[in-house]
């Protein structure tokens, strides 16, 4: 017998298997390095970009972007880094929330500490925030907060990680979809369905072009300071300057520490920490990572307490699922969900119910273990 454990809320779940498994766990987390140290490194010599300070006048308006509450990041490092640097601006701090919904303000992503500035939640619903400023060259309408138009200066913040479609997240992915309108975004994410839109994908991936391309149009004045995290999240280095360029440097930096490779399996049991694993919404990352993991067949058992619900069920099944995943498992699969939700609720999502890891599993005597799948960029073993 294996025992198969799997993170599950501040805790985890296990079962003991009668079966042969892999396990595609990462290499032993790094020590944290001193965060403020990595930004002021980044800030100090910024790629392709002047001093950010260089960057404006005493009093201009700046919009300084951090990510929602699905996001493990550390706002206050990015945050602080920034106001030492610009203590005489008209500051901002925007929470790029993209399709999620309002955050909940400063409070509910720890930045209960920043005082003295302006707070856009965003919603992209609110018309009465939004300002249309054109189309992307493949058809994409940049509708956007007039907190990114109004300011003489963005500067976006975030963590670069693995992402099933965008290739990594971070970058101009804080201005647009972050700060976009909700249909905006939506268009955007259609590009999903391209076979080069897939993780660690950037300069021939559409949907990195598109949202890249929407960016520069919302901000044409931007500046970047991400985290590049490995696959345990730790941020073990920062990047600032130019948005693409800037981005690109933390990519590359990015890719070795997240790529694995495995061969197919006929069960991949994935799973992951919070927040990811909160909603279906959020959790459908760890299956779209594994796609290539899946034999024709297959099934994929995803571990995550979802005790936010499933999201909006029909963005989660239509949306993501039809329009993102399903196309890039084979044609007969199957999804079964552990979570701490009734039969009822999961039964109106795109996963079949189960109550515990050992049932979702059943008889199969082949698995592959994947504890932190949505960090992972897969790569097929011959």
């Amino acid at each position: 017998m294996v025992r198969v454990a799997l993170p599950f809320g501040a805790g985890e779940v296990s079962a003991d298997v009668d079966a042969a498994v892999m396990f595609l766990t990462p290499p032993a987390a790094v020590t944290p390095p001193a965060l403020a140290a990595l930004c002021e490194a980044a800030l100090a010599a910024p790629i392709e970009s002047a001093l950010l300070e260089a960057r404006v006048r005493a009093g201009d308006r700046v919009t300084l972007i951090v990510s929602d509450r699905t996001r493990a990041e550390p706002r206050a490092a990015f945050v602080d880094a920034v106001r030492a640097r610009l203590p005489s601006v008209r500051l901002t701090v925007a929470i790029a929330t993209g399709t999620h919904g309002r955050s909940g303000g400063l409070g509910s992503i720890g930045l209960d500490h920043v005082r003295d500035v302006t707070v856009v939640d965003h919603d992209g619903l609110d018309a009465a925030a939004l300002v249309d400023v054109g189309t992307t060259s493949r058809g994409t309408p940049v509708v956007v907060h007039r907190a990114c138009v109004d300011a003489d200066l963005v500067v976006a913040t975030g963590v670069i990680r693995a992402h099933y479609f965008a290739g990594f997240g971070a970058g101009a992915k804080a201005i647009f979809p972050g700060l976009a309108a909700s249909a905006s975004a939506r268009h955007n994410h259609l590009w999903k369905r391209d076979p080069a839109a897939r993780g660690g994908a950037v300069d021939d991936n559409p949907c990195r072009l598109d949202l890249e391309e929407a960016a520069a149009l919302a901000a044409p004045r931007a500046f970047l300071l991400d985290g590049v995290a490995d696959r345990h999240d730790v941020v073990r280095a920062v990047v600032a300057g130019d948005v693409r360029a800037a981005f690109r440097a933390g990519a590359a930096i990015a890719g070795p520490w997240l790529r694995a490779a495995a061969r197919p399996s006929a069960c991949v049991v994935v799973g992951d920490r919070d927040p990811v694993t909160r909603s279906l919404y959020q959790a459908s990352k760890c299956l779209a990572s594994v796609t290539p993991w899946v034999r024709p067949g297959g099934r994929v058992v995803i571990v995550a307490p979802c005790d936010d619900g499933l999201g909006p069920v029909d963005v989660v099944n239509r949306g993501i699922y039809e329009l993102g995943i399903r196309p890039r498992l084979p044609a007969q699969h199957e999804v079964v969900l552990v979570s701490n939700l009734p039969r009822a609720t999961v039964e109106t999502s795109y996963a079949r119910w189960a109550p515990d890891v050992a049932t979702a599993i059943g008889d199969h005597d082949e698995l592959l273990v994947v504890p932190l799948a949505s960090k992972v960029i897969a790569d097929v073993m011959a």
